[in-house]
């Protein structure tokens, strides 16, 4: 339960602070866009060489296109990878295992064996046993103590069950304090041979009554010598650290390779020896503006089309800043993670998955903003990559596969279809760059799969990375919007108990917006969840929305201005409703956009009527708003209108079905109610269609038959 309530905690800590976040975030000033660009494109920047490169291009088994090439200085001729590999394993194999003694336990033992002692003398005092050790007890005391010394001192080991399997002749070093000591397992004391060795001793001790120790020894008796990892490895690197990298020298003056040779096994090791020591010699002492700002300008580049690309493309995400900050993120992110991985020895770009990216966002928006925002961070990473065109290449590659994939977050053999056709697309990718490259099928590389592998394998961190991006940024996936149709949800029951007609409503508003989300490849999923809670806000006040009312109706007794803020008010009370429960900012967006600006047109029309003379204002009877901006947010509108439009005709014909639905439609339309909404006319035409073929099968409308004669 401990865990549980700390858990609560913590999540409740984390959502305040992510929305603490988001909101820091969206009251930036505008002018802050352009400069998170601008700072993007330096953060970047600054991870690219301001040297020269080496201006030498080469492969094994092709032909050296240069004149000759003569040694400008002395150098050492590098060790292979496969060399220094063999040296390393030698190294390891003959380094021992490092175990420490804690001289802490000794001296603590012989403190507890000491007050045992004097416990036990007191008892056979009373019995008068033990005459001797009453005579003499500091003789008893102090053989004990020091052979307890002398165990300790030469230490007692303990082994764990993998270690127990080593042979005797297994040699291990000792260390105490600074001081190291190898010894064999053979020669070594356990707990049992340690207490063996003081029933074998005491016999010898020429003491009168040794019985009387035997027990007091053997109790305190404990391993104080441990195997120490960190020690062992410390040995370990130590040796490595020695082995020598260099198995040759090419001195000043000497012909690395001639014009038109082919480059050997040999000579390519030579001239990557020769290349490293030209970087470190020569290009690191010359640090050139010229090619910083090369490397600068095409940064720029890359960002300033994605800028653009967004504010035409996806103005939403452009002009919110937390949207554009999550896009943004990815790019610094995976530079940096190249960047650290490069300059990191043993370690492959190839590692990293860039797959996630393109899963991420084409989760949280669509498959053309992941494909383009996968693009410009796989050309400015492939920048900062050794590998160059091939990197880039598979990159591009893979991302478009997750594209094409049809996997969705809830569906985990999806997902792990999708990572399986992501590795072979690099395995596929890779082994036609190879073939390209190298002359044989058996000199291709084929440690790059395991790279490749690790990189499949890490791309299921897509999978608990999107809820807690969801967090951070305020969005919302498919595995978070099942949950949230689940109608055990505290707001859905309490909305099913205190206003069962409003939920009737919310479903029947949830499948006709989902259907008509489907026909216009929106997110239905997103619509049907938001249809569930849109109205949330009426639990409050429940007997005054007619679809919960009994046949008395409160609002007779309300002027309509009373009734009309009544009405508006389950929006701000929804909102409230919301947030208190922690649902989606995209959730709660819908709450406040499904009634758009709109009025409350019964009560504005009664107001009127009773007022003949007043002018009503306006802003009394009219929903708060904003409009919708998306087209799932359109769409709910539009559904809502519908279905509550509908609901008041009585076995209506075709005709008059059809002709409300048109009504609601232009009507939200015309007053510019889906003005500030991505909806295009064919869109909107297409909704029309599925509402009215929706609601003709909700109505039951039949052909007429003529009456028979």
């Amino acid at each position: 339960m401990l865990n549980i309530g700390v858990g609560s905690v913590f999540l409740r800590y984390f959502a305040a602070m992510a929305n603490s976040f988001r909101h820091t975030l969206n009251r930036l000033p505008n002018a802050v866009r352009p400069l998170a660009f601008v700072a993007v494109i330096v953060l970047i920047g600054l991870l690219f060489p301001a040297e020269q490169q080496f201006k030498y291009q080469y492969q094994k088994q092709q032909r050296w296109r240069y004149t000759d090439l003569e040694a400008p200085f002395d150098f050492a001729i590098l060790k292979t990878e496969e060399e220094l590999r063999a040296d390393r394993e030698e190294v390891l194999a003959q380094t021992t295992l490092v175990f420490a003694i804690d001289d802490s336990i000794a001296a603590q033992r012989i403190s507890d064996f000491k007050a045992q002692f004097d416990l036990q003398l007191s008892n056979v005092r009373a019995s008068n046993t033990f005459v001797d050790v009453l005579r003499r007890p500091e003789r008893y005391q102090t053989y004990g103590a020091a052979l307890l010394g002398r165990i300790y001192q030469r230490g007692v080991l303990l082994l764990s069950a993998s270690e127990a399997q080593l042979p005797k002749e297994q040699v291990i070093t000792v260390l105490r304090g600074n001081t190291f000591q190898e010894r064999t397992l053979e020669n070594m004391l356990t707990q049992q041979t340690a207490r063996d060795l003081v029933s074998d001793s005491l016999p010898y001790s020429q003491l009168r009554e040794p019985e009387f120790l035997l027990t007091l020894l053997q109790d305190q008796i404990q391993a104080n010598l441990f195997y120490s990892p960190e020690r062992t490895e410390q040995v370990r690197q130590t040796a490595l650290d020695q082995i020598v990298t260099a198995r040759g020298l090419v001195q000043k003056g000497d012909l690395i390779i001639s014009q038109n040779s082919i480059v050997t096994d040999e000579l390519y090791q030579v001239l990557r020896s020769y290349e490293r020591a030209y970087e470190e010699q020569v290009l690191s002492q010359r640090s050139l503006p010229s090619v910083f700002i090369g490397y600068l300008l095409l940064t720029a580049l890359v960002v300033v089309l994605f800028a653009l690309y967004l504010r035409r493309y996806a103005p939403l995400i452009y002009h919110k800043t937390t949207k554009l900050f999550f896009l943004l993120m990815w790019l610094l992110v995976f530079s940096y993670l190249v960047y650290f991985v490069e300059n990191a020895v043993g370690l492959s770009s190839y590692l990293l998955p860039f797959c996630i990216v393109p899963i991420t966002v084409k989760t949280f928006y669509n498959e053309e903003l992941a494909l383009y925002t996968h693009l410009v961070v796989v050309l400015i990473a492939g920048c900062l990559s050794s590998f160059g065109f091939e990197f880039a290449f598979l990159q591009i590659l893979a991302g478009m596969v997750v594209v094409l994939s049809p996997f969705d977050t809830r569906d985990w053999s999806g997902f792990f279809q999708a990572l399986a056709f992501i590795f072979l697309t690099y395995s596929i990718g890779y082994l036609g760059i190879a073939l390209i490259r190298e002359d044989s099928f058996w000199a291709i590389d084929w440690s790059v799969y395991g790279w490749l592998f690790m990189n499949a394998f890490l791309t299921l961190l897509a999978y608990p990375l999107i809820p807690l991006l969801e967090r951070i940024f305020g969005f919302v996936s498919n595995i978070t919007l099942m949950e949230l149709s689940d109608m055990n949800r505290p707001l859905l029951r309490e909305l099913a108990l205190k206003a069962p007609g409003t939920l009737q409503h919310s479903l029947q508003v949830g499948h006709l917006g989902e259907a008509a989300a489907r026909r216009i490849k929106a997110d239905p999923l997103l619509v049907r969840v938001a249809a569930l809670y849109h109205d949330i806000g009426k639990v409050t006040q429940a007997r005054y929305f007619i679809e919960n009312q009994d046949g008395q109706n409160p609002h007779q007794q309300l002027s309509p201005l009373e009734s009309a803020k009544l009405i508006i008010s389950h929006v701000e009370e929804g909102v409230k409703l919301a947030q208190k429960q922690g649902l989606p900012p995209v959730l709660i967006d819908f709450i406040r956009t499904h009634h758009g600006t709109t009025t409350t047109a019964y009560f504005l029309h009664q107001y009127q009527q009773q007022q003949p003379d007043g002018t009503a204002n306006l802003t009394d009877f009219q929903y708060p708003g904003p409009r919708p901006r998306t087209r799932e947010e359109a769409i709910l509108m539009l559904a809502d209108s519908v279905e509550a439009a509908c609901k008041s005709l009585d076995h209506p014909t075709e005709e008059q079905l059809f002709g409300l639905i048109d009504k609601v439609i232009n009507g939200k339309r015309d007053s510019g109610q889906l003005d500030h909404a991505t909806l295009t006319f064919k869109e909107l035409d297409m909704v029309r269609k599925e509402f009215k073929q929706m609601m003709r099968s909700v109505h039951h409308i039949r052909v007429a038959y003529p009456d028979e004669e």
